[in-house]
């Protein structure tokens, strides 16, 4: 019986192509709808994981304003919950919206909890934080609020850990290169 099953496995990798680009892979919304990523082909996306009780939370009302500033332009913020980094994202998906929208008035597309790091990390973020895929942004992520800066092609074009604001020069530089080509 194993050994079908590992025959299965085997055969369904093959039939698998790896993931290229984010535009690979569907999500589900917070409110738990399917959401193509590949919608957003032709727009710059920060993709970032997100916790409603962390010393960075306050960087939603960043986020949220970065978005606003530039979402004409084709900027796109995806926020993904996870629940890694010390248990500080606990409630459900509704109760997350519920904060998000009361307390920072967000209006990113959010999406529905997942896990960003160990054995079970989402497909999404196995391919965001992969080395061979991503050779000079890949590596594991340090904490929540983690940002990604993905060109219109789909692929990571500048990465900015927990401690760097959303509205810092680095990460608006980087995010205006990405609109610009």
């Amino acid at each position: 019986m194993l050994k079908k099953v590992l025959g299965l496995l085997v055969m369904s990798s093959l039939i698998l192509p790896a993931a290229s680009s984010v535009h690979d892979f569907t999500m589900n919304s917070i409110d738990g709808k399917p959401v193509a990523l590949s919608q957003y082909k032709g727009k710059v996306l920060v993709i970032v994981n997100v916790a409603s009780k962390c010393g960075f939370t306050g960087q939603y009302k960043n986020l949220e304003a970065l978005y606003r500033t530039y979402k004409d332009r084709g900027l796109v913020v995806l926020g993904f919950p996870a629940n890694n980094f010390l248990g500080q994202e606990p409630g459900s998906n509704e109760e997350i919206a519920q904060f998000c929208q009361r307390t920072y008035n967000v209006s990113f597309p959010m999406f529905a909890k997942i896990s960003v790091k160990g054995s079970d990390k989402h497909p999404l973020y196995q391919f965001l934080t992969d080395k061979k895929a991503n050779p000079q942004h890949g590596g594991e992520l340090s904490w929540n609020f983690n940002k990604f800066i993905v060109d219109k092609n789909g692929k990571v074009a500048a990465r900015f850990g927990s401690m760097t604001n959303p509205e810092s020069k680095d990460m608006v530089a980087a995010i205006e290169k990405a609109l610009a080509q």
